[in-house]
């Protein structure tokens, strides 16, 4: 964090050059894990969660943001009884899962103390004693501290298969990130390996404005090399876009999606039909990369 003008802010970087400043009133924690540094404060938009200072979800706004990486892959799916989670740390979408009509979901986060810190601070997601449930393996979220890589490479070995698999990370680094490799083309390989007939697979997929869509149109071309059907979604509210993946072709998946919106067993708070029709149409920029 710096200091401006006698507060505390976390500088996040957007794109070359290009700087946003949240002023952290409270800072509930600061610290480095063994993986990243995080910062867990009160902002302008409440209680707010930053990994290596990229804002990661706030309460403001942070059930649009899982609602959007979620909800369409619950509609896109053939059923949605064993999901599984890879980072996405607060735990959120673990929870809507369950609510979606999941048995199990294995939630796989490498960073312990990042998802018991979120467990402790945020007025979101897991509670302290549900993540204590999680990791006894009691109930239908189970949770794994263990690296996403792996966890997949043994999972394909396995008659293991899933309905979603769902990889919430931040962004893709230019420079060397340890979790960058769970975004490349390999590891889409293996999310598609373990998926059952009719899953999906969804990540998040970066930001669609022009200025910092690099993340966006590099998975937009990972996707198409991998799934039969590549779906997008991106936020009108937020500024995140999201890519879905089936192994089969479907014809119209917008319109799969919102045939099952009003009969899905969730019901989203911040998307409806005219969301889902509205934001499945990628960026002119990225739709052309292929060009």
């Amino acid at each position: 964090m710096i200091e401006i003008e006698g507060g505390r802010c976390v500088r996040e970087p957007l794109s070359q050059g290009m700087f946003r400043l949240w002023q952290v009133d409270d800072v509930l924690f600061e610290g480095d894990t063994a993986y990243q540094h995080v910062v867990i404060g009160k902002t302008s938009q409440g209680v707010s969660l930053f990994c290596d200072d990229d804002r990661q979800s706030t309460e403001f706004s942070q059930l649009v943001y899982h609602e959007a990486l979620l909800v369409p892959a619950l509609l896109l799916a053939e059923k949605v009884d064993r999901v599984l989670v890879v980072g996405s740390s607060e735990g959120v979408v673990s929870q809507i899962a369950v609510r979606a009509g999941a048995t199990r979901v294995d939630h796989v986060d490498i960073d312990a103390e990042a998802v018991k810190l979120c467990a402790r601070l945020l007025p979101y997601g897991y509670a302290p004693e549900e993540l204590e449930r999680a990791e006894r393996g009691e109930g239908p979220v189970r949770v794994h501290y263990t690296d996403g890589w792996q966890y997949l490479a043994d999972a394909a070995d396995s008659d293991v298969r899933y309905d979603i698999v769902l990889v919430d990370l931040p962004d893709e680094r230019e420079d060397e990130a340890q979790h960058n490799r769970l975004y490349g083309t390999d590891f889409l390989r293996m999310c598609k390996t373990v998926l059952a007939p009719g899953g999906v697979v969804v990540t998040q997929a970066g930001c669609q404005t022009m200025w910092r869509n690099t993340t966006l149109i590099r998975c937009w071309h990972r996707f198409n090399e991998v799934f039969g059907t590549t779906a997008y979604y991106g936020s009108d509210e937020h500024e995140w876009a999201y890519l879905f993946g089936r192994a089969d072709v479907v014809d119209d998946p917008t319109g799969l999606m919102v045939e099952r919106l009003e009969r899905g067993a969730y019901q989203p708070e911040t998307i409806d039909v005219d969301a889902l029709r509205a934001n499945s149409i990628p960026p002119y920029q990225v739709r052309h990369s292929r060009a």
